[in-house]
């Protein structure tokens, strides 16, 4: 094997989650905190504003932000490869009390940056220090007005790690001790990991396979169903009651914020969702003519189409590997380049073994500007796809290293925008190398998945979630009522088209359970759609558009996204009509799939 598809995590902290280096690296940052602590109980702005204080005390956050955020990453990537590693909890648990001690002192920092005078503030942007930060130092400013005062937020903060945290951390601890079981045709039954499973469930091309896996999953989720539902009942109690006293009026205000986007931007993105569904439907139903179904089942809109004596696609490894680095080298040299260093440094965690979580990431270790990446790689084009996809997170985040570090932050949404163009860069090379239309179909439906978890699955998610808070809003939501939201959204998102539904994916979705960020799916169809506007320029003009679009990225966390798309696509994304343009892209590719199968219905 070329490229180890392990991480290398003794070269971050030797020793894992016992490692004496790390617990070093936690007594120096709860040093360094009680020295920032200081220093900014000695700021007093509000009496004379010297902007070397100011520009010091944001050094010695980043530093501590740093500090702790490599900690952070390092156990949590130590405790995904490996969910039996229970010391990982005790160790996040410090981190998550240094996190509190943290999020205290950001308040400090913050009411103390809102007392500074308007016309005082005006003088202080003069420096171009910073001035080079204004848009984050704006947006702490006027999101820092709602905040309750210094005494009320810290209690918020104390009671942050046996709260929301506490609630997430909860789920974690359950989904990694649950198995599904699964009997093989010689009656041999194994005990998966819920990642083995899921892969497997969604990828199998044996219907039995995918209905039996299904079946025992439901099983597996609905036995701890109490639990996940008391846990999904108190993080948003949690977090509802947290909104009304920072005078937030509706559950959509923080996620909106967070993403900075406005409301009209997201009326417009669904709209015009829900304006072009049949096309997508068409496909399911297209698909399953070939599966020899009447309609697919939930665990079959994934599945994997074999046509003839053409098998599915499989790549090992190394394959993948080469054929992403061959073909991000066609797109620009910069991200070749970057996406061989990741691959050769180790930077990927992509073994397929049992105690691994499951799903996929990229994260970031903040103190040495690199990212890392965490699936589970089986062979099947889609995680070839996955891994481009996250890849394109990585770099993302290495173009940003030498921003100004209040600006390296970028939103939910726009964080989409160059993994779905790096997917997208691979889906289109795989079908452009297909060897026959069989194969051609197989590859098109794979790319067409990803475009019906984006129309269809993620509409799901938004239209439960935002049912849910509404009736949260009024008391606890039974586990019954959770499962008819649930499956009433996935019938209105898929337009009635399957022949059965998953009302326990509200407790199989971690996105769900996620303390950091509210409403963890519009942001994904919002990614993937921009991203499609953006790779429709770059097909009508390739020409050095690499530069184009890594400028575009260095504005990603120091705008606003209407702003960064009227800058640099001179579009406004309030309106239908931009969606519209990503939306046709995909439309063709469903047209192209029902053209190559018309003979085979």
């Amino acid at each position: 094997m070329r490229y180890e598809n392990t991480w290398d995590l003794e070269s971050i902290f030797a020793g894992g989650t016992k490692s004496s280096a790390l617990q070093e690296k936690l007594k120096n940052t709860e040093q360094s905190m009680n020295t920032y602590e200081a220093n900014l109980t000695n700021w007093n702005p509000t009496e004379e504003v010297n902007s070397d204080e100011l520009m010091n005390l944001l050094v010695e956050n980043e530093s501590i932000v740093k500090s702790l955020g490599q900690a952070r990453t390092f156990v949590t990537m130590a405790h995904d490869a490996n969910m039996n590693d229970t010391h990982a909890n005790v160790v996040m648990g410090q981190i998550m009390k240094l996190s509190s001690e943290l999020q205290k002192l950001a308040n400090t920092f913050t009411k103390k940056l809102i007392a500074i005078s308007d016309d005082t503030w005006k003088n202080l942007l003069k420096d171009e220090r910073v001035n080079k930060v204004s848009f984050r130092l704006n947006e702490i400013r006027d999101q820092g007005k709602r905040l309750l005062s210094e005494a009320e937020e810290t209690l918020i903060a104390d009671l942050n790690p046996d709260g929301l945290a506490g609630w997430s951390s909860l789920y974690d601890t359950i989904v990694s001790i649950m198995t599904i079981p699964f009997t093989d045709e010689a009656g041999k039954t194994t005990e998966l990991s819920v990642g083995q499973a899921m892969n497997r469930m969604y990828a199998d091309s044996n219907r039995a396979v995918r209905q039996q896996l299904f079946e025992n999953w439901e099983a597996a989720w609905d036995k701890h169903a109490p639990i996940f539902t008391d846990t999904l009942n108190h993080l948003a109690g949690y977090r509802l009651t947290l909104q009304k006293a920072h005078g937030y009026n509706h559950h959509l205000e923080v996620p909106l914020e967070y993403n900075r986007m406005t409301r009209e931007t997201l009326d417009a993105m669904w709209g015009a969702v829900a304006d072009n569904k049949q096309a997508f439907l068409t496909y399911l139903e297209r698909k399953a003519q070939l599966l020899g179904m009447e309609k697919l089942a939930w665990q079959d809109v994934d599945a994997p189409i074999a046509l003839g004596n053409v098998s599915a696609t499989t790549y090992t490894y190394d394959e993948a590997s080469e054929f992403i680095l061959e073909h991000f080298e066609s797109f620009g040299p910069q991200l070749s380049h970057f996406t061989k260093q990741a691959l050769e440094n180790r930077w990927v965690e992509a073994e397929d073994r049992p105690h691994k979580r499951p799903g996929g990431y990229c994260t970031s270790l903040p103190e040495w500007d690199e990212s890392r990446i965490f699936m589970t790689f089986t062979g099947a084009p889609s995680d070839v796809s996955t891994l481009a996809h996250e890849l394109g997170h990585a770099f993302h985040s290495d173009v940003l290293k030498d921003e100004p570090y209040l600006h390296q932050r970028y939103a939910m949404n726009v964080a989409e925008t160059a993994s779905t163009f790096a997917e997208t860069i691979i889906d289109n090379a795989t079908i452009n190398q297909a060897r026959s239309d069989e194969e051609k179909v197989m590859l098109l439906g794979a790319k067409l998945e990803t475009a019906t978890a984006m129309f269809l699955n993620i509409h799901a998610r938004f239209l439960f979630e935002d049912a849910f808070y509404t009736e949260r809003a009024d008391g606890i939501v039974s586990q019954e009522r959770l499962n008819e939201l649930m499956e009433k959204a996935q019938r209105k998102a898929y337009g009635e088209s399957l022949a059965s539904y998953h009302p326990s994916f509200l407790s199989s979705k971690l996105h769900f359970f996620i303390d950091s960020v509210p409403f963890y799916n519009f942001p994904y169809t919002f990614g993937y759609l921009f991203s499609l506007g953006i790779y429709a320029e770059y097909v009508k003009n390739p020409t050095a558009f690499e530069e184009k679009y890594i400028a575009l990225l260095k504005d990603t966390g120091a705008m606003e996204v209407e702003a960064l798309a009227k800058k640099h696509l001179n579009v406004d994304i309030t309106q239908q009509d931009f969606w519209q343009a990503g939306i046709d892209l995909m439309v063709a590719d469903v047209e192209e799939f029902i053209r190559l199968t018309d003979d085979l219905v």
